[in-house]
């Protein structure tokens, strides 16, 4: 389970290079969540930790193609960066197909009854008020 935290944690680094501030952002939500998870049930950890991770992978994009981004944009623009991503990683297709179901959705009404979309949504918006967002 580290080795997934680790290798994916590796990719966010990698992609979002000198923005710290995003990084910090992600690991903090990854912190959130695995709090959260404590107390719930059905959840699988590797797209726990996935979805935490690259939830707003799509910011950049966003910002390279339209010069902003929003909750739609990353939500448009985030499932195609992380399915790239995460093949590198050996994660199953179900998982990845998962992982960009989530991150599609993580800003909408939940179009999926995903234990981790949930979990993922209550942390990030932790992490958003904490930072003052």
């Amino acid at each position: 389970m580290e080795y997934c935290k680790g290798r994916i944690t590796k990719l966010l680094v990698d992609y979002f290079g000198d923005d710290f501030r995003r990084i910090t952002h992600a690991l903090e939500v990854l912190k959130h969540s695995e709090k959260i998870m404590e107390g719930t049930e059905g959840w699988d950890y590797e797209v726990l930790v996935a979805s935490a991770l690259l939830h707003d992978i799509g910011i950049k994009r966003s910002e390279e193609l339209l010069g902003y981004n929003n909750g739609k944009t990353q939500e448009e623009y985030g499932p195609p960066v992380a399915e790239e991503l995460l093949k590198s990683t050996g994660f199953s297709t179900e998982k990845i197909s998962r992982v960009c179901e989530i991150i599609g959705n993580h800003h909408s009404p939940s179009r999926y009854d995903y234990v981790e979309l949930s979990i993922l949504k209550e942390a990030d918006g932790i992490v958003n008020r904490l930072e003052g967002g």
